[in-house]
């Protein structure tokens, strides 16, 4: 386990609403695939963006510090990122930029095919498969395997070829819970299509380890704050200059690189300021290092354990708490020793409602969701000949003692 008591009582410390809804009252929360609890510091912070009245661009002192909180920000985000070069910017949200930076592509590249695979989030998949329609792209679909719950760098390599002009990446599936090797993919594409435009959508993965977009080989990759400890309201891309320097919308006359439209929401960049700064004092309790970055990879690092710990103690249990790995009736999406997992198990029991689990759960203030094989997740469910699951999806501040309390109930059940 990768947190002493100690430590695991600060970081929650951080954390609004912990073990407490305001509607509901106390309850365990393992529904942070949906959307991950919120930072103190980044509810302080919004709240005092929120209340100044100037905007960027003027000529006076509350003007200027606006514009240093957004450069701020943007420093901070390549850091976490782990960007030396292309640009970061925010928009509307997670699922707005991806399908931004996926028609931008798609427009920008002449002729050729667009590439994605069947384990994608609608985010990107639908814009993918939209904005090839739109240019006259055959859209070419990799096929995920529903046993591991992710698709690999060999499946894609089978689908590129050289006339491959757009590629959709999921970095992490928020219904399997599984991550896929996006340097992998990224140099399988790469070898027989250099100049494709690159696309990843990281908004599961972004909570739960290292971005390293120097390490990739990409041209965009997109999160969506809200699920990485920061507010609603906002999305954060990063874009090669490559990209950011082909044909898109922009203001006559404007600045020809530029990516944003209207006064920017300083809070929105700010409250990112927030997430890597605890990212950032998270990693000071694994290395002395004097490096930001080095911090920034050693709270991943430390954060991939505790989750694994946490999913593990899900699966196969303790002492008289047996897991859903032994629990009768129980099937597991992606299987009980996927080394790839990321803090999520989502499962299913034979003859019972998903919602009904859900719901007795929740009776018992425990907090999870049910998957349905709609447009969000129909592409992992219908494979597997299933209308629903559960999902149960923990974060680093979640304790053994949620999760044992978690099993208690279902063990009951």
């Amino acid at each position: 386990m990768a947190f002493t008591d100690q430590l695991l009582d600060t970081i929650r410390s951080k954390f609004a609403h912990v073990d407490n809804c305001p509607f509901q009252g106390k309850r365990i929360f393992f529904e942070n695939a949906g959307g991950a609890l919120t930072l103190n510091s980044v509810v302080e912070t919004s709240t005092e963006y929120a209340a100044i009245p100037d905007n960027q661009g003027r000529d006076n002192i509350a003007s200027r510090a606006l514009v240093a909180a957004i450069e701020q920000a943007r420093q901070d985000a390549r850091t976490l990122f782990n960007a030396s070069s292309g640009q970061m910017f925010v928009g509307e949200s997670g699922t707005e930029l991806l399908f931004r930076l996926i028609r931008s592509a798609c427009t920008a590249a002449q002729g050729g095919s667009v590439l994605g695979s069947t384990v994608e989030h609608p985010a990107s998949r639908s814009a993918a498969r939209h904005w090839a329609a739109e240019t006259g792209k055959p859209y070419v679909s990799v096929t995920h395997d529903d046993a591991a719950g992710s698709v690999s760098a060999e499946a894609y390599a089978a689908k590129v070829t050289p006339d491959t002009r757009v590629a959709t990446i999921l970095h992490c599936s928020p219904v399997t819970g599984v991550g896929n090797d996006v340097k992998a993919i990224a140099a399988a594409i790469r070898a027989k299509a250099p100049d494709c435009f690159i696309i990843v959508d990281g908004i599961q993965f972004a909570a739960h380890g290292a971005i390293d977009i120097d390490g990739y080989g990409i041209d965009g990759y997109v999160i969506s704050p809200y699920k990485a400890f920061s507010r609603h309201g906002y999305g954060i891309a990063w874009l090669s200059d490559r990209l950011g320097a082909a044909k898109h919308e922009c203001l006559i006359d404007g600045p020809s690189l530029n990516w944003e439209f209207g006064t920017r929401d300083t809070g929105a960049y700010a409250t990112f300021s927030r997430v890597v700064e605890y990212l950032d004092w998270l990693g000071s309790n694994f290395t002395g290092s004097d490096d930001r970055r080095t911090r920034i990879e050693a709270a991943a690092k430390a954060i991939q354990e505790q989750e694994h710990d946490l999913c593990e103690l899900m699966l196969h249990g303790e002492g008289n708490l047996t897991g859903l790995a032994d629990l009768q009736g129980i099937n597991i999406i992606a299987g009980t020793g996927n080394e790839g997992r990321k803090g999520l198990v989502s499962f299913w029991k034979e003859g019972v409602p998903s919602a009904e689990i859900v719901s007795v759960l929740n009776e018992n203030g425990v907090r999870t969701h049910t998957r349905k094989a709609d447009h969000y997740s129909g592409n992992i469910l219908k494979p597997l000949g299933r209308e629903d699951c559960v999902r149960v999806s923990v974060c680093h501040y979640n304790s053994r003692a949620e999760v044992k309390e978690l099993l208690k109930v279902l063990n009951e059940m």
